[in-house]
């Protein structure tokens, strides 16, 4: 009798065991159907390295990328992009966008001035939102066609973009930066600032 009791119990266990085990790989299957798409199609962990875009953005930050957006609209000028450069690298970059399709962009003399339809004879761009008392150096004038965006990091000193390697199509841009998730200090939604066209 203490014998078919034993075997009873080790029956129990094992049909346990098997209901565990199937609901496990259920959950499993479940919420790879969920996150993998989500991952791949919607947003994407980034972590920036180096300095270009410090102020605003420092080296080490993880941010989470919206890749679902510019599949529904263009990006607008101030919101910061992840993108492949032009130079046919694998790197990702991060930077904002300065320059919008059928505009030129001119940086001369520390001044980055924009010409489209409206102001033919340009306008200087007021980036003191964002950036304060920074010089922008170099010299670059580009003009951008109906798909492609002028690209620069904050840190305009030590910042590889747009007065470099010039404009970037919008097939090469991955998504914009939606939410900043490390430092914990610095956890927030990522904002587009607003321009005023003097």
């Amino acid at each position: 009798m203490f014998e078919q009791n034993s075997e009873t119990e080790n029956e129990s266990v094992g049909s346990l065991a098997k209901q565990y085990f199937g609901e496990a790989v259920r959950i499993i299957v479940l919420s790879l159907a969920i996150i993998l798409p989500v991952r791949y199609f919607l947003i994407q962990p980034f972590y920036v390295k180096g300095a270009s875009m410090e102020p605003n953005f420092y080296d080490h930050e993880y941010l989470v990328i919206d890749e679902l957006s510019y599949r529904l609209h263009v990006p607008t000028r101030g919101e910061i992009v992840v993108f492949r450069p032009p130079t046919g690298k694998n790197d990702f970059f991060i930077k904002r966008v300065i320059g919008l399709p059928g505009e030129t962009v001119i940086v001369k003399d520390g001044v980055v001035t924009i010409l489209d339809q409206d102001h033919p004879k340009g306008y200087r761009l007021d980036e003191s939102t964002y950036l304060s008392g920074i010089y922008t150096p170099g010299e670059a004038k580009v003009t951008l066609s109906s798909d492609e965006f002028f690209l620069m990091g904050d840190n305009r000193s030590v910042s590889l973009d747009s007065r470099s390697f010039g404009a970037v199509p919008q097939k090469n841009i991955v998504g914009k930066v939606w939410v900043r998730g490390w430092p914990i200090e610095r956890i927030g939604s990522i904002s587009t600032p607003a321009y005023s066209k003097e």
